[in-house]
């Protein structure tokens, strides 16, 4: 089992490591490895990103967000056929039943209106809704495509961590519905000590978060909640529902919340994940007679049952019998440390 502990601050991990020599890249796996047992969340420095593309992120995200909600609602993610574009205030509810004080502009792999999955109806592949803001498509598109490519060096870090060889997902990232979220929290003056975002996991494999400001809690093995504010130059990192199942419970899928805050904040986590259509089981290694395998799932299925259980407009899709839920979807919060102690 995971030897999650009541840690106080998140564990620093340097990824430059994955990019050496072999012994190099063992030492790093290791690392992560011990992070995402002992912690679920880490921060990673080494990254080599560079500083203009988070300062471009940024100034797109303010210029998107400063426009009036009728310029935004244009881009609604309810006009899109695939989960890309503007998530309004309210619109997204999670576990606890709270309405989340943020806005949201959601995106993913860019693919072509002719890509046969959207064709075929995949619910997240296919093209973004683009806004008509100056420079938001190139400086989005350029942080994007840097981060995805640091998802899939980290990617082959937390593979031989679980004991396989570095290569072993490569085949299953091709065009996976890895989505970048831009987060507004809106200035609060009178902030309250209440969640600005509910509890929960993330759906996929891990997320690479870069924030502007304090906010983010997370759970640990106690039961209490650790403030993990931002470090300069480095990324907030955390393990997801997909890296828990694989795992069977060794890496667990760490619960987090932001907190109301009184300055504007800014949020972006990039949510790495598998192809869509690609089954995750346990591997066989951490299947033992003391430890039952836990029910597969398929990566791009999970993803969209938890979004149509917290999206109201999918909800209402739902409600009018136009969509329906994959067979075999997991309710809310079934991963991570609520969950765990929730079955003690």
């Amino acid at each position: 089992m995971s030897a999650r502990t009541g840690f106080e601050r998140l564990p620093v991990v340097d990824v430059a490591g994955l990019r050496g020599e072999p012994a190099a890249r063992e030492r790093t796996a290791a690392a992560l490895g011990t992070a995402a047992r002992e912690a679920g969340f880490m921060y990673l420095c080494g990254h080599g990103i560079p500083e203009e593309l988070f300062t471009g992120l940024r100034n797109a995200a303010e210029a998107f967000f400063a426009q009036p909600l009728a310029r935004k609602m244009q881009t609604y993610i309810g006009h899109s056929r695939n989960h890309r574009g503007y998530v309004p205030e309210g619109e997204e509810v999670f576990y606890g039943g709270s309405i989340d004080r943020k806005e949201a502009f959601d995106l993913s792999i860019d693919l072509p209106p002719d890509d046969p999955d959207y064709l075929a109806g995949n619910p997240l592949l296919g093209p973004n809704q683009w806004p008509d803001v100056p420079g938001f498509k190139a400086a989005v598109s350029a942080y994007y495509d840097a981060v995805f490519e640091l998802g899939r060096l980290l990617m082959r870090g937390f593979a031989l961590a679980l004991g396989e060889s570095a290569e072993y997902f490569d085949p299953m990232i091709t065009k996976p519905p890895s989505q970048l979220r831009l987060i507004h929290y809106p200035w609060q003056p009178d902030a309250q000590d209440a969640p600005g975002i509910g509890a929960h996991t993330d759906y996929e494999c891990f997320t690479l978060l870069h924030a502007t400001a304090p906010g983010l809690e997370v759970l640990n093995g106690e039961g209490r909640w650790i403030e993990a504010p931002p470090l300069p130059g480095a990324f907030i990192v955390n393990t997801g529902d997909m890296l828990e199942l694989l795992s069977n419970g060794m890496f667990v899928a760490t619960s987090h919340r932001v907190r109301r805050v009184s300055e504007e904040r800014y949020s972006f986590p990039l949510f790495f994940n598998l192809d869509f259509h690609t089954r995750i089981a346990p591997l066989s290694r951490f299947v033992t007679a003391a430890t039952e395998a836990r029910t597969p799932v398929i990566a791009g299925e999970h993803l969209h049952a938890q979004n149509c259980q917290s999206f109201s407009y999918l909800k209402q899709r739902l409600a009018e019998g136009t969509l329906t839920l994959p067979a075999g979807a997991l309710g809310p919060s079934s991963f991570g440390q609520e969950a765990r102690l929730r079955a003690r």
